[in-house]
């Protein structure tokens, strides 16, 4: 049972989490580090309390700080949201051992799926096709050359730890591996305290399709669907939308099946999103999960009318899924925009500064997920993203009509942002068309979108 929860995050999903625990009734405590002390989440909130100072290491990584606000505040649960310690097996461990309710999978669920390369081997002996890529995590330089020598470049080093398109590197050559193993090894070991790495065969012309899929702690399993995050630069995704534009109504029902029947089957629980490649022949590859909710959960949510915030926690809390597969209605199609503070005719560089004005966009089928205000200072320390813009349509042509309306609408002063990319690319012939795939704009390149 969980009766009030420590919110262990910052931005816009600190928000969202602790309006789902309203809904629910449930008291919520926000934890902030200094430079978070004037966030929306902080002001909305009924209790906060101070984890830190601005470096994410000594506050929303400070497990210590994370688990001793818990505890002062009468906490008995707490929430990681994305990113910091929602996949830290430690780190849920460390909860349960101060009677704190990790919302999340349980700590050996974690460890279970905390490496990528095992988690592409237990799911494929559940009947999940894979990738081909590397016999296991590669030992040295010498052995990632002979292995991509083998399998033919071009390869796509991943780390097993972590997500979010950091410590992944494209190698084309021997002479690219050379350099591109040590900064991709250093990468992850930076961010994610861990420098395996192994590589996948590199798929030149794929779309990336991600089905969400929620379990309980009983064995229950539903899938909510699919999403295509196809649009991104540098392996980091901007644009989502779902159902999938690029699949037929076959294919589409085998990759949900195939997805919530191999990770119950591995004994997975809490909400977890499945990762695939899909290739220019309508074939699917499974690539890894992630152990938490995801940035673009909202896309599901509107799709399908269910709170997948509302229902992690019930599942950590130990409730049986409210709702059966059969239950469970897809309609009509969504998109989501990242609006994040970088500016795309600069290669997306980061920005920051005061937000001087801020108008949101309205009306029928637009959602706006942030932690804005006018006034906000944009700290230079956590991820760029500032806001979510989720659109609804019954077709995919009315979401994309109301998305040029709401990006229209949408202005923010005093920082740059990648509104004018947004604007651009959904007039672009081939994301109308939805001939597009993941390295689009990389090759591209991010001006060639940015519109007025």
């Amino acid at each position: 049972m969980v009766t009030k929860v420590l919110i262990a995050n910052r931005g816009e999903i600190a928000v969202r989490i602790l309006r789902a625990c309203r809904d629910l009734g449930l008291p919520a405590v926000v934890a902030y580090s200094e430079a978070d002390r004037e966030s929306m989440a902080v002001k909305l909130a009924d209790e906060s309390i101070c984890i830190g100072p601005a470096e994410a290491r000594r506050s929303y990584l400070n497990q210590p700080a994370v688990i001793s606000a818990a505890m002062i505040t009468g906490c008995d649960a707490v929430h990681p949201g994305y990113g910091f310690l929602s996949e830290d097996a430690s780190f849920a461990e460390a909860c349960g051992a101060h009677d704190l309710t990790f919302i999340g999978p349980r700590p050996e669920v974690l460890e279970r799926f905390a490496s990528k390369y095992a988690v592409r081997r237990m799911l494929a002996a559940n009947g999940l096709p894979t990738v081909p890529g590397s016999n296991g995590i590669v030992s040295d330089l010498g052995d990632a050359l002979e292995q991509a020598g083998k399998a033919g470049y071009p390869v796509l080093l991943k780390p097993s730890a972590g997500g979010g398109g950091r410590g992944m590197r494209l190698v084309r050559s021997p002479r690219e591996m050379e350099t591109s193993l040590p900064l991709a090894r250093s990468e992850a070991q930076a961010a994610f305290g861990d420098d395996s790495i192994y590589f996948e065969k590199w798929i030149e012309e794929s779309r990336h399709v991600e089905v969400q899929v929620m379990v309980d702690q009983h064995g229950s399993g539903v899938h909510l669907g699919e999403r295509d995050c196809s649009i991104q630069r540098r392996h980091q995704k901007i644009i989502e939308e779902g159902p999938s534009p690029a699949m037929d109504d076959a294919s589409r029902e085998r990759l949900r099946d195939l997805a919530i029947r191999s990770v119950v089957a591995a004994g997975y629980e809490s909400a977890g999103t499945l990762e695939f490649l899909l290739d220019t022949e309508g074939n699917f590859f499974f690539i890894e999960i992630n152990c938490r909710v995801q940035v673009e959960h909202p896309v599901t949510e509107m799709l399908t009318g269910v709170d997948l915030i509302v229902e992690q926690i019930r599942i950590a809390a130990g409730d049986r899924l409210s709702l059966r597969q059969e239950q469970i209605r897809f309609r009509g199609h969504a998109i989501e925009f990242r609006i994040n503070a970088e500016d795309p005719a600069d290669n997306f560089s980061p920005q920051t500064g005061e937000i001087e004005s801020l108008n949101l966009p309205g009306g029928p089928g637009v959602r706006v997920d942030t932690h804005l205000y006018a006034g906000y200072e944009v700290p230079p320390f956590y991820d760029s993203l500032l806001a979510k813009l989720i659109v609804w349509g019954e077709t995919r042509e009315i979401a994309l009509a109301r998305s040029r309306r709401a990006l229209a609408e949408f202005e923010i002063g005093g920082v740059k942002t990648n509104i004018p990319f947004h604007r651009g690319i959904i007039d672009n012939d081939a994301f109308l068309s939805a001939r597009v795939s993941t390295n689009l704009v990389d090759r591209v390149g991010p001006a060639a979108f940015v519109g007025s």
